[in-house]
C-alpha cells in the first residue's frame, strides 16, 4: 500500500483560474444580453488582438507564459510526490503515515537519556535524527539513540528502512 498524496494546489489553481475566465464571460454576456454596455468590451479586445503581431513581445511573453505553466503543471500531474504511507511488512496490506513514522521516531529520539531535543526529518531512503544535548561528554549518545532508533523501527517493520544519521549538537566546553 503505497498511497501518493493529491496534487490538490496545482488543481485548486487551475479550477479557480478556469472559474474566474467563466464567471468574467458569463457576465458580460448578461450585460450584453441586458443591453448595458459589458465590463470588457468585446470590441476593444477584438481590435487590440488584430493589431498585434506574432513577433511582438505581448504576443511572446503570454506564449512563453503558457507554456511554461502547461509544462508546470504536466510535471506536477506525471512525476510521484513522496508517499503519504508507507507500506509495512507483514501478511496484512497494512501502512503507517510519513507524518506518524517521524512523530514517532522524533519522540523514540527524544526519550533518550540525555537528548534535551530531537528533530527527525525522514526522506525517501535516509532518516536523519537532529539531536541537542545539554551535556559535555557526549561519547556514546549517538550509538544510543541510533539504537534507539533501530529498535523502534523494527518494531514499526516498514518496507523500504530508510538509513539512519545522527547529527549531535552539544554545547561547547569552556575552559
Amino acid at each position: 500500500m503505497k498511497r501518493r498524496p493529491r496534487r490538490t494546489v496545482p488543481a485548486t489553481l487551475t479550477a479557480l483560474v478556469l472559474l474566474a475566465a467563466c464567471v468574467l464571460t458569463a457576465i458580460v454576456a448578461i450585460q450584453l444580453i441586458a443591453g448595458q454596455s459589458p465590463l470588457i468590451s468585446h470590441r476593444s479586445a477584438i481590435d487590440s488582438l488584430h493589431s498585434s503581431h506574432w513577433n511582438d513581445s505581448a504576443v511572446l511573453g503570454a506564449g512563453v507564459a503558457a507554456v511554461l505553466l502547461g509544462l508546470l503543471l504536466l510535471l506536477a500531474s506525471l512525476l510521484p510526490g513522496k508517499p503519504t504511507v508507507l507500506p509495512l511488512t507483514g501478511e496484512v496490506d497494512a501502512g503507517v503515515t510519513r507524518r506518524s513514522l517521524r512523530h514517532a521516531l522524533r519522540s523514540t529520539a527524544a526519550g533518550v537519556d540525555g537528548v534535551t531535543r530531537a528533530r527527525v526529518r525522514l526522506g525517501r531512503r535516509t532518516l536523519v535524527a537532529r539531536i541537542r544535548t545539554d551535556r559535555t561528554n557526549t561519547t556514546g549518545l549517538t550509538d544510543a539513540v541510533r539504537g534507539a532508533l533501530d529498535r523502534r523501527l523494527d518494531d514499526i517493520a516498514p518496507s523500504n528502512r530508510p538509513a539512519s544519521r545522527i547529527r549531535l549538537r552539544a554545547p561547547r566546553n569552556t575552559p
